[in-house]
């Protein structure tokens, strides 16, 4: 849809280019996230895009709901492996303003009044991809969607807060087994685990979950607001408090060779030599 198209139906344009787009309309602002040529892959300038979007919402008491989505064929691949491997031995002080980034914004969705819907479509990897998965509050996903953690497989770990949500939401040794094994997760399997909420068939993606984020945005929105803060208390509570050290093991490990040569293979399309170094 057109910018032209989407004010003449009445939307408010509020980011109109970039890696972030944020238009609002009917008490639903929709955050695109806007880098199809990188399957959405979170570089610096993004994570800042999504962090300011996500305050944009913050500060207007009109949004009810956050429609999260992707453009193109995926929702997010993760990380940018191509910057992240452009810095070199200078990756580990990068990812710290990266991560710091990543976890003010999924920080910002958990504590949204509004509530948080993710529409899927094709990958849901890493920090960016699964992280955000994790911080929404309802996730509809396409029925060819897939899911991965992916930050071991590079020689990190995982962050965007899924190192504490997902065992809330899938058990701990079901996350732990996303986490290590780096295996992809196809939409029924992650449903079945509780994941996400819903599937639907691809090309019904887009107009299902607009049904539901219109649906939503007709309750009411003090009760709902303070339904979402009394069921992300627990978990929220636990995110907040561990943020701190995911961020500081993400930057750890980003400064070692295993996460140079992680990177590299993931560019080169080879299997990684992991040496613990």
């Amino acid at each position: 849809m057109t910018s032209e198209l989407k004010t003449a139906l009445g939307y408010e344009c509020w980011v109109a280019e970039g890696p972030v787009l944020l238009d609002y309309a009917d008490h639903v602002a929709t955050l695109t996230l806007n880098r199809p040529e990188s399957s959405n892959g979170m570089n610096i300038a993004m994570m800042r895009a999504i962090h300011e979007a996500v305050m944009r919402c913050h500060g207007d008491p009109r949004v009810r709901v956050v429609h999260v989505r992707g453009a193109g064929a995926n929702f997010c691949a993760g990380g940018d492996v191509r910057e992240f491997a452009s810095k070199g031995e200078a990756l580990g002080d990068f990812l710290r303003t990266v991560t710091a980034y990543l976890q003010m914004a999924v920080g910002g969705l958990i504590r949204l009044n509004a509530t948080v819907v993710s529409e899927v479509q094709g990958y849901a990897a890493g920090g960016g991809g699964l992280g955000l998965v994790c911080a929404s509050d309802l996730v509809v996903a396409a029925k060819s969607a897939r899911f991965m953690a992916g930050a071991t497989r590079v020689g990190m770990a995982p962050d965007g807060g899924a190192s504490v949500i997902l065992p809330h939401l899938v058990g701990f040794r079901r996350a732990a087994e996303i986490v290590l094994t780096n295996r992809v997760l196809g939409a029924e399997e992650a449903q079945a685990i509780g994941l996400i909420n819903s599937i639907v068939p691809d090309d019904g993606l887009a107009g299902e979950t607009r049904k539901l984020v219109g649906r939503l945005a007709a309750n009411a929105p003090r009760a709902s607001a303070a339904a979402k803060r009394l069921l992300w208390s627990g978990i929220g509570l636990s995110v907040e408090s561990c943020l701190p050290e995911e961020a500081r093991t993400v930057a750890e490990l980003s400064s070692t060779a295993d996460a140079r040569e992680g990177l590299a293979a993931v560019l080169e399309k080879r299997t990684p030599n992991f040496t613990g170094a």
